[in-house]
């Protein structure tokens, strides 16, 4: 079995990193470069950099921003935002970061997947994946809305801004059928409360999918991350409050995880 992974999640707006609720009222907290070295040092086991305002705004990610991070840190580094061609996906990864992650090209452009993945491999292509909780407006129930009633998981583009007509589930089968090595989920219903995990939803994205499930958004504390580990099925975590602020320390995490039989690295 392969071991749990736990990823801080640098949520970049204008050079510096941030934090909100639902996706709202952002607030600066730090400098990604420092930021990712320290995780770095403190043992995460990958780190993610999000340029948040790139889709919305219509700009690309910085690369430089990505190589004097790549440069600081020795763990596989994960970056997103703005990625709109095959071109801004390998200009990423040629300076410095390991794997790309997209989120708004991959719903409007599905074809930009294949066509990572087929020059790089799976493994360098991270869908994201933002959605909402909404009532169905359907005549038909959508694919898996019996796990909520007549609610399903709507997702979601552009920093999670505009909605789609796609469904969280059907989706994430698509993209993995397109190439992608990872989807990353983000519940935008849960981003930021620090009140846990959507954790039925990975789990179902874990009985619906054969490639690793990256959870963000919820995590308030270990139990939270211990129970999308375990319960959710999850095969990473991702958080970005809980660290950014000092309220658990990725050892002690680690630790605590490890001393609950969770499979994890030390």
């Amino acid at each position: 079995m392969l071991a749990k992974r736990i990823i801080p999640c640098l949520d970049v707006k204008n050079g510096q990193v941030v934090k909100g609720i639902n996706f709202e009222g952002l607030r600066e907290v730090g400098d990604p470069v420092e930021m990712g070295a320290f995780y770095s040092e403190q043992g995460a086991d990958e780190l993610v950099y999000l340029d948040i305002s790139a889709s919305s705004e219509g700009r690309r990610t910085f690369t430089d921003l990505v190589s004097r991070i790549a440069e600081r840190i020795d763990i596989p580094f994960t970056v997103g935002g703005g990625i709109s061609s095959f071109e801004d996906a390998a200009r990423l990864l040629d300076a410095g970061a390991d794997k790309i992650t997209i989120n708004t090209a991959a719903v409007f452009h599905p074809e930009i997947i294949s066509k990572i993945a087929s020059r790089y491999g799976s493994q360098f292509v991270v869908v994201a994946i933002d959605a909402r909780m909404v009532a169905s407006m359907a005549a038909e129930p959508v694919e898996a809305t019996s796990l909520y009633g007549n609610a399903y998981w709507q997702v979601m583009t552009h920093g999670g801004k505009r909605p789609t007509d796609k469904e969280l589930y059907s989706w994430a089968k698509q993209v993995q059928n397109l190439g992608a090595g990872e989807i990353l989920f983000t519940s935008m219903d849960n981003d930021g409360t620090k009140n846990g995990y959507a954790v039925q939803a990975y789990s179902h994205l874990a009985e619906e999918l054969t490639i690793p499930v990256i959870a963000s958004g919820g995590a308030g504390s270990v139990a939270d991350i211990e129970e999308v580990l375990t319960k959710g099925r999850a095969d990473a975590a991702l958080a970005a409050s809980i660290f950014h602020y000092g309220e658990i320390s990725i050892p002690d995490l680690k630790r605590t995880l490890r001393s609950h039989g969770v499979n994890i690295r030390i």
